[in-house]
């Protein structure tokens, strides 16, 4: 059994020794104290440097262009490594930073300058993301992005609220990015957690419901470090909920790795009714809240102390 299966009992063994002492458990790599490093040589034709990207994993070091091992990690981000037409180009919008507890993570909405021979023939937009789940790597072609990733982690837990501590830089400049325009919009930094039931049929398509829903928006800089966000679960419809915001609706972007290894759109299909098993969540923290190749530039988020709390 690997790390990714394995999660959920983990999970329960932690909360049964923190029982007396706190209601919160830090998340597999919650902390961002353990990174590992991948340094990765891009074609000659881009200028054949040695870029590094980063993966939130235990702590190692990879000087080989390779596909990413996620057997001890369940998480990934939108760091990617692709190889397109036979150019191989990296791109890194998180990295590790000092924060005030040791190390965090720092999630950057920019711009990414392609140059061939020397020359710059293209910006494109790169938001910042980690989430769990795992990047499909090598990445083949930007139309679709989220089609190169399996979302979500086998998980059976039910959390009260997700936890965390983070900072933010919001411009909002009134312009947002999608692909190489600039037009006018909205790009709020985002936190979600995303509790599902998945059931796969005999042709391989993957049925979800939404047992639970944890979601926030981050629309203006913060002042300093804000610690302890709770963020509380809503089970059921979240649309009956005095909580509930338009961004905390059923989602259709999401794919998943089906029991015959093709990766599939898993669109969620309803809200589960009360008492209906968890068995997949997914935590997604971004930079913007704009879909794919799209979003506002100057979005800074950093996070730390990633918990879940139980009642």
């Amino acid at each position: 059994m690997n790390f990714r299966h394995t999660v959920a009992l983990a999970f329960s063994l932690l909360l049964c020794v923190n029982t007396f002492a706190q209601r919160t458990e830090t998340v597999p790599f919650g902390d961002f104290e353990q990174w590992t490093v991948r340094n990765i040589k891009e074609s000659a034709i881009l200028g054949g440097e040695t870029k590094t990207i980063y993966a939130l994993a235990p702590a190692d070091t990879v000087d080989r262009n390779e596909v990413f091992d996620y057997a001890n990690t369940i998480w990934s981000s939108s760091n990617a490594y692709a190889v397109v037409a036979g150019i191989t180009k990296t791109s890194c919008s998180v990295s590790p930073e000092n924060g005030p507890d040791g190390l965090c993570a720092k999630l950057e909405s920019k711009y990414v300058s392609l140059k061939v021979a020397g020359i710059v023939n293209i910006r494109l937009f790169a938001g910042g993301s980690l989430y769990w789940g795992r990047m499909l790597e090598p990445i083949r072609g930007i139309s679709e992005p989220y089609s190169y990733i399996d979302w979500g982690i086998p998980f059976d837990r039910r959390p009260s609220a997700l936890v965390l501590d983070y900072k933010s830089v919001v411009p909002n400049t009134g312009k947002i990015v999608k692909g190489t325009r600039t037009v006018d919009g909205y790009d709020p930094e985002e936190i979600i957690l995303l509790l599902q039931n998945r059931s796969e049929d005999a042709d391989g398509h993957i049925h979800v419901k939404r047992v639970g829903t944890a979601a926030i928006q981050i629309d203006r800089t913060s002042d300093g470090w804000v610690k302890d966000l709770r963020i509380p679960v809503i089970y059921g419809d979240a649309r009956k909920s005095r909580l509930y915001e338009d961004f905390m609706d059923l989602r259709d972007i999401y794919y998943a790795v089906n029991g015959k290894g093709k990766n599939v759109s898993i669109p969620e299909e309803g809200w589960a009714v009360p008492g209906e098993a968890v068995t997949h969540a997914i935590i997604s923290i971004t930079s913007g809240s704009q879909n794919g190749l799209s979003g506002a530039v100057g979005n800074v988020l950093w996070i730390d102390n990633v918990r879940l709390e139980y009642e």
